[in-house]
């Protein structure tokens, strides 16, 4: 299946400037998601395999401006309120994933069913949307097997099957199905069981045999339970696969079935259903019942003003007034459904009108204006997909044959011959078929045998492959050529005569007199519409006319007040000029007391960093005046007492330092501040080695007033565990941590792996480094404990200072 995004959306574009039809605004939630339904295949169905099912529901959602969820999620959708549906639909899954965090049970199921159908009916086939449908849908089934709610059970499961079938996965799909069918049997359920034969059915294959029983005992079930449009929804499924398996007679009669049911419900959009018939009608050669569908779906489509595929509707009408012979008026259509088509954004679904409209010239004998009119507008609108393609190089080649000009006739055969191997599947194999049945014929007439054989053994080939039941009549008129040929004269005759009566029976005198009444009841209807329509534009301009004058009377009256606002205006510029020479003076002024302040700020910071500078000098001074001392005191408490007081007045010092070589001088970076400490104390110490420092700090900065205690603490702490944690010149590690545990909460953590604290010490605990730490923790309004843990393991939590607090506590 390709899946071409960019055609889908060019569609969406054009079918989106309608505006929602009134039946539709007025239709229950059922109904709304049968038309949806009814739009989208209709769309698929005639764009042959150039844009997929999903995207053909994009584009009926858009003709119906309603959510494109609508097309999918029946199964937990029932128009009510459904959590997160509208944040779904604005594809605003951010919002929708917030909500899903929050939600419980069986909001949750939906809310992920939602988030899965999002992703798998996204038109296109990107991978990345397939694994985050599973990815939900595979959530939805392990909780709707936990809370074993059998309704959430099925539908969280037949929407893992349709992920089987989308991804290829057609044995999974259907093993998947079936569980869910087994399960409904169980359980005695005939709605659910309806709804999973459904889906077990619509996700087959059309030329699987199992398809058609198990749709039909799904249709019976929806009919037991009352469920009229699914009843008809699933009908129209049988339809689908009866038409494409070939079995028209059965199509046409499902269809009219259809048709009848659809207007019995109260449900207005049957043109739909009138245009399939109209279409199996004509390739029946019914001309007059596939004309009075034709007629009907086009006056249903006016009523109910859905015009999302109108060029389709004029178009059908054009190909039954050509299969006639009434060539004019299908010229006439066929422009009408050009006209309409090229309105619509850059796409190409007017393509097959424009075909059509140049074979209908070539059958008047216009060949030549056939062919230029076909190079003009493919240079203008180049085909963008290959079954458009082929039928331009047919059609091209069909008016050069008709010319006599085999030549050309055969070049372009040969070039469209590439795409046909390429466009072999069931939407597209009648026009296969036929192309090459032509093909046959062309190169019969021109004496080429072999070529004309092989051609229609493989227009034989498809149509025994695809079961198609239709005759073609130009089968037999190119088996007549070739038997003629071969010399199989007696051959020939017999499939001459087939040929006669395939092509006499198209139309004969009494079907024409009909055809002729019922075309001349369309036509007067037409023209009566159009003799309403102009009187209603006649009397639409005479309204227009009394209003013209009642505006220009307005107007005249709004040119004065227009004067008088002007003179206002201009009093009120006048008035602003002059206060905007005020605001200039007063700007320059406060442009004057900024600078000035400015320069006081510049000073004040020059101020400070100065005194930080002096302070750390001062600081220094002491360390060397302690250091002096020392060299004269023999005590060996005296002497460690001082080198304490040394270590302390450089851990303040250092942060002096960094404050006058800093921009900011108001905080300190912790980081760099604690490591250049630590290397200071095992620079002193003469630690080389033996112990070993593990820091982890984070990206904190704080204020000096925190800064200066935090650092006595640290200095104080790890001077004790390198005096008392290793003896005896132990080997050991100090590990120092400062993290922020909330939004203005820090903890700063001191371990190391030494002998821990003597339980005597820990109940005493009155040293004066102690003491000094207990201190500094109040100062910080800290949370201050120390305890062995494999060694000792000192915590403090504090709380980063606010300024305005500390200065009320200053």
């Amino acid at each position: 299946m390709r899946k071409l995004f960019l055609l889908c959306l060019s569609l969406a574009i054009s079918i989106s400037s309608f505006c929602q039809t009134p039946q539709f605004k007025i239709y229950d939630i059922k109904k709304k998601r049968l038309l949806v339904k009814t739009t989208g295949v209709y769309i698929y169905s005639i764009n042959q395999g150039n844009i997929d099912i999903d995207s053909a529901m994009v584009l009926a959602c858009a003709a119906n401006k309603t959510p494109v969820s609508l097309s999918y999620d029946e199964g937990y959708n029932d128009g009510n309120y459904l959590l997160g549906s509208k944040m779904m639909d604005n594809n605003n899954i951010t919002a929708a994933l917030k909500i899903l965090a929050k939600s419980q049970k069986t909001d949750r199921v939906k809310l992920l069913l939602q988030l899965g159908g999002h992703y798998l009916f996204k038109p296109g086939s990107k991978k990345k949307d397939l694994q985050n449908a599973l990815f939900y849908i595979k959530q939805a089934v392990e909780l709707s097997n936990q809370l074993k709610i059998p309704k959430w059970q099925q539908q969280s499961n037949i929407l893992l099957g349709k992920y089987y079938f989308q991804a290829g996965s057609n044995l999974e799909s259907q093993a998947t199905f079936s569980t869910v069918v087994k399960n409904c049997r169980e359980l005695n359920d005939k709605k659910a069981l309806a709804e999973a034969l459904e889906n077990q059915g619509t996700f087959l294959l059309d030329n699987n045999p199992d398809k058609e029983k198990i749709l039909t005992e799904a249709m019976q079930l929806y009919k037991e339970t009352g469920q009229k449009e699914k009843e008809v929804e699933t009908l129209m499924k049988l339809v689908t696969v009866h038409f494409w398996t070939g079995n028209l007679p059965l199509a046409k009669k499902e269809s009219i079935q259809v048709y009848n049911f659809l207007k019995n419900i109260g449900f207005k959009h049957t043109h739909y259903n009138a245009a399939t018939i109209s279409y199996i009608d004509l390739v029946l050669k019914n001309q007059k019942e596939s004309l009075y569908y034709a007629i009907d779906g086009v006056k249903t489509m006016e009523a109910t003003q859905d015009f999302a595929v109108a060029d389709k509707y004029y178009m059908r009408l054009a190909d039954i007034y050509s299969q006639m012979g009434n060539f004019e008026e299908a010229i006439h259509l066929y422009k009408k459904s050009i006209e309409i088509g090229q309105k619509k954004s850059n796409n190409r679904s007017w393509y097959k009108s424009f075909l059509s409209y140049l074979q209908t010239l070539s059958e008047l004998g216009r060949h030549k204006e056939a062919l230029d009119y076909l190079k003009k507008t493919t240079q203008k609108f180049p085909p963008d997909n290959l079954l458009d393609k082929m039928l331009v190089g047919r059609t091209a080649a069909l008016c050069y044959d008709k010319i006599g000009n085999t030549k050309h006739a055969e070049k372009n055969y040969v070039a469209i011959e590439k795409y046909i191997s390429k466009l072999i599947n069931p939407q597209t194999a009648f026009d296969v078929a036929t192309v090459y049945s032509e093909m046959s014929f062309f190169y019969a007439k021109t004496g080429q045998a072999i070529k004309a054989k092989s051609y229609i053994n493989k227009a034989l080939a498809i149509k025994r492959n695809y079961k198609i039941k239709v005759n073609y009549h130009i089968i037999d008129l190119s088996l007549f050529k070739i038997d003629s040929l071969d010399g199989n004269y007696l051959s020939a005759i017999g499939h001459y005569q087939k040929f006669k009566e395939s092509n006499d029976s198209i139309i004969n005198y009494s079907k024409r007199k009909e055809i002729e009444e019922l075309r001349f009841k369309y036509e007067t209807a037409q023209k009566e519409q159009n003799i309403k329509t102009l009187q209603a534009q006649t009397d639409l301009q005479q309204s227009q006319l009394e209003k013209s004058k009642l505006a220009i009377n307005l107007s005249i009256g709004l040119l004065m007040l227009l004067f008088i606002i002007l003179g206002l205006l201009y009093k009120l510029y006048r008035v602003k000029q002059k206060s905007n020479k005020k605001l200039k003076i007063k700007e320059k002024e406060i442009s004057l007391k900024n600078t000035n302040l400015q320069h006081l700020l510049d000073e004040k910071e020059w101020l400070m960093k100065e005194i930080h500078h002096r302070v750390k000098n001062n600081l220094q001074t002491v360390i060397s005046l302690l250091n002096s001392q020392s060299a004269y005191v023999d005590n060996d408490m005296a002497l460690s007492t001082i080198k304490s007081s040394q270590h302390r007045i450089h851990a303040m010092s250092l942060i002096h330092q960094k404050l006058y070589m800093s921009e900011n001088i108001s905080t300190i970076s912790m980081p760099i501040y604690i490591k250049e400490l630590v290397e200071y104390l095992k620079d002193s110490f003469q630690l080389k080695q033996r112990i070993r420092f593990e820091i982890k700090i984070e990206q904190l900065e704080l204020d000096v007033v925190q800064a200066v205690p935090l650092g006595l603490i640290i200095n104080e702490a790890i001077t004790n565990s390198i005096k008392y944690a290793f003896p005896n010149d132990q080997d050991g590690i100090i590990s120092i941590t400062l993290i922020a545990t909330d939004a203005n909460q820090y903890l700063l953590t001191i371990q190391d792996n030494g002998i821990g604290i003597p339980v005597a010490f820990k109940e005493k605990n009155n040293s004066f480094g102690m003491s000094l730490i207990k201190g500094l923790s109040d100062d910080l309004d800290g949370t201050f404990s120390i305890e062995n843990n494999n060694g000792t393991l000192l915590k403090l939590n504090f709380e980063k200072v606010i300024l305005e607090k500390q200065k009320r506590k200053i």
